[in-house]
């Protein structure tokens, strides 16, 4: 079995149904506005210590031997970009896109074993020529399966025994609920048991706006029950973009996100971001973490996606405040660069962006580290035959970091869909 080709186990989905309670991992003592930032001595993500490229990188099938079994991962010696890329678009909003088998390529030199494929469900206008949606205001982005058909043809295409590759449906307008079970009806008859996730699709993104993007509205979430009964069923995890607000009203949109999670508590919901974006850059870091724990707490189905580098520019400055916060929920956590695969772009680009959405990780506690970068919380998610490795000399690298002092680095990059 090709592991590109058939990368879930949607004929069981039972088996993917519960989930583990909140973590209660001890808090890390780290050095408050820097941690996120990571420090003026780590260097760009293609050299040695943030990258696989030089090093001999863990191959799929040692992540099938239990952990026993595997080599301990020395987080002093390894990188902290994660194994898991649990949010990627391998192609863009319009135009041309990275070929497959040079994007497995980056993969392949990052050691990213595992990677979700998440089209781009709002494609631009075929015949406006464009690439980025801020460059082409006015120009519709409507949903669509066109991006989602693509990346089912590619991944039977180019099969790769070396990367697990998740195939995740986009389609869905989540304002126009009437179609969605057809349409799933349409990827079984056409990839049957290929696409093992939804989204990431939009509830309400303020900066597809004026591109015609059209919230969910409360009646239009309640209209989801079929889908997300289906979605329940197969146990397919869903992945949601839902702002939370903006710089003037940072919680303006809160009710959307609680209304969806008040209704469909049993859903595996994953909350893109979480909920953070361009427009909401100034919210009080405390105020925020409070909601995240409330609803984490309350609903046992919530797990947080921590990708694209928004987070890192506009809040790296509250490092403490995450950090602590991650670790203590460190199996409620996704991690993802966010990459969208323009092709304008390269490897640089894509490691770039791998290790400024990582620069977290380095900081978190062993047990978050392997649950989040070694790719724990994914596969018990997906109930994938996988395991993370142990960790070599587990606690040395938390006194490490409260031995060390760090200097701030502010470089960071801007990679929603930009050439």
């Amino acid at each position: 079995m090709q592991q590109t080709t058939f990368p879930g186990a949607a004929d069981s989905p039972e088996r993917r149904q519960s989930r583990r309670p909140p973590g209660t991992g001890g808090l890390l003592s780290v050095l408050g506005l820097l941690l996120l930032a990571g420090c003026a001595a780590v260097p760009p993500a293609a050299e040695k210590s943030t990258s696989r490229d030089s090093t001999a990188a863990r191959s799929l099938a040692s992540f099938a031997r239990p952990p026993a079994e595997q080599a301990c991962y020395d987080r002093g010696r390894e990188p902290y970009t994660p194994v898991v890329d649990a949010h990627f678009h391998p192609r863009p909003f319009g135009g041309a896109a990275i070929p497959p088998e040079e994007l497995f390529s980056y993969f392949d030199r990052l050691g990213v074993r595992f990677v979700n494929y998440f089209g781009i469900g709002q494609v631009l206008a075929l015949d406006a020529g464009c690439s980025y949606y801020l460059d082409c205001a006015g120009v519709p982005a409507k949903p669509s399966v066109k991006n989602d058909f693509v990346n089912g043809m590619d991944v039977a295409a180019y099969p790769n025994d070396d990367l697990h590759i998740t195939l995740s449906m986009t389609f869905m307008d989540l304002a126009q609920p009437e179609d969605l079970l057809s349409l799933v009806e349409l990827y079984d008859r056409e990839y049957p048991g290929m696409f093992t996730w939804a989204g990431e699709v939009n509830v309400i993104k303020q900066a597809l706006v004026g591109n015609g993007h059209e919230p969910a509205t409360l009646a239009a979430i309640d209209a989801w029950a079929p889908f997300m009964a289906l979605l329940r069923e197969r146990g397919i995890p869903l992945t949601l973009h839902a702002d939370l607000g903006n710089d003037d009203e940072p919680t303006a949109f809160l009710f959307l996100m609680d209304h969806i999670l008040a209704s469909y508590p049993a859903n595996a919901i994953v909350w893109a971001h979480m909920g953070l974006s361009k427009e909401l850059t100034t919210m009080d870091p405390v105020e925020h973490v409070a909601l995240m724990r409330e609803r984490l707490d309350r609903y046992p189905g919530l797990m947080l996606d921590i990708s694209w580098d928004v987070l890192f520019n506009a809040y790296h400055r509250w490092g403490d405040i995450f950090v602590d916060f991650f670790n203590d929920y460190s199996d409620r956590l996704l991690a993802g660069s966010d990459f969208v695969a323009a092709g304008s772009k390269g490897f640089d680009d894509y490691a770039r962006e791998l290790e400024v959405t990582s620069r977290v990780l380095r900081f978190l506690d062993d047990r978050a580290f392997r649950n989040v970068a070694l790719g724990e919380n994914y596969f018990r998610l997906m109930d994938l035959p996988y395991h993370a490795p142990a960790l070599c000399d587990a606690g040395r690298h938390e006194e490490k970091l409260k031995a060390t002092s760090h200097a701030p680095d502010n470089r960071g990059s801007n990679n929603e869909g930009k050439p």
